[in-house]
């Protein structure tokens, strides 16, 4: 999936008080009237957020212990007492499926927050002081973004170790390029702007610059990014955990059940079934509302299309 920069601030944004042509993000009328014009956003917001009640209050109403073996009941179909059926270990995968949902959320949003907390501050460095420091730090952007993202997150893990820590860790540095260059992008725009310029001219330290004015000028291509991000990273943490270099057993992981259950493909599809439709349905939620957030907070995006 590739990732979205969205160059400019946002479009029908309020004008902070005696910061002429200053434009930060603010939910503005405007703004709810796109979104609520998209039905793809519509459903995608929808479906994260039936995605995150479910993280959240899940594991409370789990009706059995998600690790709990009862051999005895290996296997069994769909029914009453397991609505969902059981996996090859008698595990109740309702129970499991909800506790992984805690564990993809927790995978997402960490990741999220890494890649925020140094993608961005390198990107503005680069873009705000320029030379040298933006040749050294994009290119070493670019040396990472040269590596397949799940290669280089493979290689992390299998120096760092197996394990639901380290993925977030692997993936976290392999969605640091991606913030850096949409931030760096973004910055460069705004430092042009006619309130940055008043701004020096008044003797504002660079300090206050960035944090004042560059900031929050930056903050909307941010968040749709932020939202896409967390649609991968739930789908690599996956892809990990399929692989065996993810959350470890017993954790009930998505990607790991998917990979127990594909040997009981045709005995119990339902133990694959499940927390491969999960993954599904999550990662389309948040990619449509990444793409309903572009629209809204760059109209122009949405009429060029």
């Amino acid at each position: 999936m590739a990732d979205v920069a969205l160059a400019g601030p946002l479009a029908g944004a309020g004008t902070v008080e005696g910061a002429t042509d200053q434009q930060v993000v603010r939910p503005t009328p405007a703004l709810w009237r796109r979104l609520r014009r998209s039905k793809a956003a519509q459903a995608g917001a929808i479906m994260v957020a039936i995605f995150i009640v479910v993280a959240l209050v899940g594991p409370l109403v789990e009706p059995y212990d998600p690790l709990a073996q009862v051999l005895e009941n290996r296997l069994q179909a769909p029914s009453a007492a397991h609505l969902l059926g059981t996996d090859a270990l008698g595990r109740d995968v309702l129970s499991r499926l909800l506790e992984g949902s805690r564990i993809s959320l927790t995978v997402g949003v960490f990741v999220g927050l890494i890649a925020l907390a140094i993608g961005v501050p390198i990107g503005v460095v680069a873009a705000y002081f320029g030379e040298p420091w933006d040749s050294i730090l994009m290119r070493a952007m670019d040396v990472l973004l040269a590596i397949p993202g799940i290669l280089l997150a493979i290689g992390i893990v299998a120096v760092l170790g197996p394990g639901l820590n380290n993925v977030m860790i692997a993936i976290g540095v392999v969605a640091v390029p991606s913030f850096a260059r949409v931030a760096r992008a973004a910055a460069l725009r705004t430092k042009e702007m006619p309130f940055v310029e008043a701004a020096h001219c008044a003797g504002a330290s660079a300090g206050r610059i960035l944090w004042t004015h560059l900031r929050p000028n930056i903050a909307s291509p941010l968040i749709v990014l932020f939202s896409l991000r967390v649609a991968t990273s739930i789908l690599t943490a996956a892809s990990l955990g399929y692989l065996g270099l993810g959350a470890q057993p017993p954790q009930p992981e998505w990607g790991a059940m998917l990979s127990d259950g594909r040997t009981y493909m045709r005995s119990a599809p339902y133990v694959a079934m499940v927390p491969g439709i999960a993954i599904m349905l999550v990662v389309l939620g948040f990619n449509l509302l990444g793409d309903g957030l572009r629209d809204a907070l760059d109209p122009q995006t949405s009429r060029a299309r």
